[in-house]
């Protein structure tokens, strides 16, 4: 059995860098809810969990716990600034669809 993977891009290692340079470490959660049956859920994260994946780039990580990582794997996480705003958003290639704003996919 392989390790779930997720990429981090550039724009995202960048941006939590940018927002938390002592402890860049970006947590993202799966939790239920949203407009599409899941969301997820990004915040800012000083300490690693037992049951924590370790995702790096260019100095900043993502961490993911193993429930949640079963539904991300071979997600990209990304930051974009468009016309919707700012946003941290994974590409997930589990979701067979999502709403509007990125936050929110159903499996």
């Amino acid at each position: 059995m392989s390790t779930p993977a997720i990429t981090v891009t550039p724009a995202a290692a960048k941006r939590i860098l940018e927002i938390a340079p002592a402890h860049p470490s970006l947590r993202i959660a799966v939790n239920g809810g949203g407009c599409s049956g899941f969301q997820y859920e990004f915040k800012l994260e000083n300490a690693r969990a037992d049951d924590d994946t370790v995702f790096e780039r260019d100095g900043a990580t993502v961490l993911v716990d193993s429930v949640s990582l079963g539904f991300m794997d071979g997600s990209t996480v990304d930051f974009v600034d468009d016309l919707m705003g700012q946003s941290f958003r994974v590409q997930n290639p589990q979701a067979k669809s999502s709403c509007g704003c990125g936050t929110s996919f159903s499996l």
